[in-house]
Order: structure tokens, then sequence, then C-alpha cells
């Protein structure tokens, strides 16, 4: 179903782009500016795909900061992003760019192609990734279906065999496997799950966290980068609707106190993990205000309006991903149109 979703979603873009529609109802749609979400740049890796939506290719990011560049678009830091919402300085749309959960590809890859066009961009980070308390579950999950024939797990006091043979059969695997983890068991079971499953199918998480994450040096570095600004993205990635009021509070004060303690700064920008209706709300945004962050941004889609300013901290963004990697999906994304689909005929979007 989502390939299917996906199809329809690319016809509908390419469809309202070269009737002209898009560019029509921009006026009204694309706001003052807007935040491109962005999660790993890297080469493609080949591998089956599993979590593709979260991967881009250097030579696309490339590409789409120059054309954009060459349209006109004004690239900010986050922190000019909230001044200019703040002031309602909207005398041109501005971009800034964001990249979620702190990867080293962010370093390697991302960062040159940044630099070559003078874009600023921020990154967030949760510190229990980078110290190894908590994991990237959902690429762990992706390794161990990726490494086996067939993969079985409890549910409910029933052992659960899938086959994972072909690449059909490991996309499937990997649908059962994200949803049990994410619907069906709470947060700690969750990661208690994927740890066994790395245990029992000899996955190294440790490896994969060092190969996979920037270490703390690596992001003081990036810290001292005029380009870059580090931002929060709680303490250990978890879901924050699934947690009480107390946890859920903890999870976002204590990430930007120990990002200040290590980076010497306490950052003022937040993103929300996973993003969407079934992780943040209005409880969610009033702690992320009372914690003091200047802006905090979900995974909602949407570009940035005059009315953003009293709800800083509930920005939506435009993503960036593996599965619209021209740069014509992205502009036409940002004229706006695909909003009202997206948030069920809203053009002004929050939580």
């Amino acid at each position: 179903m989502s390939v299917i979703k996906t199809l329809m979603r690319k016809s509908f873009m390419n469809g309202v782009r070269y009737s002209g529609l898009s560019a029509l109802f921009s006026s009204a749609l694309s706001g003052v500016g807007a935040v491109l979400m962005l999660h790993h740049v890297r080469p493609d890796e080949g591998g089956t795909g599993l979590n593709r939506l979260l991967h881009i290719e250097p030579d696309f990011l490339d590409r789409l900061l120059g054309e954009l560049k060459a349209d006109g678009a004004r690239f900010v830091s986050m922190d000019e992003a909230a001044d200019r919402l703040k002031s309602g300085r909207f005398d041109e749309r501005f971009l800034a760019v964001t990249l979620d959960d702190g990867y080293r590809d962010n370093l390697v890859h991302a960062a040159p192609v940044f630099r070559a066009h003078g874009v600023p961009f921020t990154i967030y980070v949760s510190p229990g990734l980078t110290d190894g308390d908590a994991d990237l579950w959902w690429e762990l999950l992706e390794t161990v279906v990726e490494a086996s024939g067939e993969v079985a797990f409890d549910a409910a006091g029933v052992t659960r065999t899938l086959s994972c043979r072909t690449v059909r059969e490991k996309h499937q695997a990997f649908a059962v496997l994200m949803n049990h983890a994410l619907n069906e068991v709470d947060e700690d079971e969750q990661r208690a799950f994927v740890r066994e499953l790395c245990d029992r199918y000899g996955v190294d998480r440790e490896a994969h966290r060092r190969e996979a994450l920037l270490d703390w040096d690596e992001l003081r570095g990036l810290h001292a980068d005029p380009l870059a600004t580090i931002g929060a993205h709680t303490m250990n990635h978890f879901q924050l609707r699934r947690l009480d009021r107390e946890r859920a509070t903890g999870e976002i004060v204590r990430s930007a106190d120990v990002l200040g303690e290590r980076l010497g700064d306490r950052p003022r920008h937040f993103a929300y993990p996973y993003g969407g209706p079934e992780a943040v709300g209005a409880r969610e945004v009033e702690i992320a205000r009372e914690a003091g962050f200047e802006t905090a941004v979900t995974t909602r889609h949407g570009t940035l309006m005059p009315a953003h300013a009293e709800n800083m901290q509930a920005l939506p963004r435009i993503s960036v991903n593996g599965e619209y990697q021209r740069v014509g999906y992205v502009e036409t994304m940002l004229t706006g149109i695909t909003m009202p689909a997206a948030n069920r005929g809203r053009t002004f979007v929050t939580v």
C-alpha cells in the first residue's frame, strides 16, 4: 500500500507542477518560508532499502541546494528563521535546513555540500544515542532482517516466524517488526525487544552505534562551525506521547542540559522524535515551550506562515527523503500545494 501511495503522490505532484497549478496556488500556500527535514546523507549503499525513506544522496543534495539557490532561495539558520518569524520580517521567503538524529554521514557527506553552498544547517542530537544508552533501533531491525533468512520473535506469548529470504519477504517482515515495535509494545519493551533480536541474530549494537553516529569530539567540531547548529532531540529518542508527563519532561529538559554541558551552549532549538500526531500533541509543545526552546519542529508536512510566530514550538517541515529524490518534487512541495492533502484540508499546520 505504501508503494501505491508513493506513486499516487508522485503522480499528483507531477500533475500539478506541469499543469501550472502549483505555481498558481503558491502565493496562497507557500507562506513565508519552510524548514527542510533530512536524516541520512550518503551514497547509495545498495541493499533492499528497508529504511530508504531516511536516506538521500550527496549528489542530490548538491543539485537541490544549487537549483533552489538559482531560483532565489534564501537559506538561513534556525536562529535567523526564529528571528524572522518573531519580528515579522517577511521581505523574502526563507528556507532552513535540519537533519535529525546526529548521523556521522551528516559530517562526512552533508557538511561539505552545505559548506560549498554556504548553507547553514541544524543537526538535532539525542545524547542517549551518542552515549550508547539508546539505540537506533529501526536501523538495528533493518540489519537483523537484511542478514537473516527468517526472524522469530515472541508476541503476546506466541512465537511468530517471519521468512526473509526474498526482497519482498524482507520488506514484509520489516513492516511486521516495525508495527510490533511502534504499536504493540511500550517504549521500554520496544528497546528490550530489539536488543533481544540483536543478541539472537548476532548484530553488534555497539559497533553499529560507533559507525553510524557522531561522537562528542565530532559534535564539538560541528558546534564550532559557523554554519552548523546543534539542537536537541530528547535524551533517548522516545516517542513522547507514549510517556507520562514527568518522564516526557525529563527527556526534553535533560537533552538540553546534557548538550549544554558537553558542548558549552544550551541548545535553542528542538526536534520531536518521530514528530507526527502519534508522537507530538499539545502537551509536548507546552513542555518544549516551558523548557525554554525557541523553536521546536515536528514532522508534520507544511510550510511556515506568519501565524507560526505564535506557534514556535510546533513548526512543520518539508521532508527531503529517499522516495522523492528529484528537485522538482521538493520545489512542488515548497509551493504548499501538497499541504491540504497531507493535513485533512488544513493549510496552517501545527499539532
